[in-house]
């Protein structure tokens, strides 16, 4: 596998947790204004966040696996 593959994974995977960190952060924060004793919200925002982080990682990988 070539460098710029792996540069591009490994960034996919910074994206991850960036898609977690917001959905997280959203979902806190919809709690909050919201006077939720649950954190509904925050569960939710933060799975959203792993299938749309997972998404991207193996649509990355999809894209890397054809290219020769």
């Amino acid at each position: 596998m070539k460098k710029k593959n792996l540069l591009a994974l490994a960034g996919s995977g910074g994206l991850m947790g960036a898609y977690i960190f917001v959905g997280s952060f959203g979902g806190d924060y919809l709690d909050s204004s919201l006077n939720n004793n649950k954190p509904v919200f925050t569960i939710i925002g933060a799975l959203l966040g792993v299938f749309l982080g997972l998404y991207q990682l193996f649509k990355s990988i999809k894209k890397f696996s054809n290219e020769k």
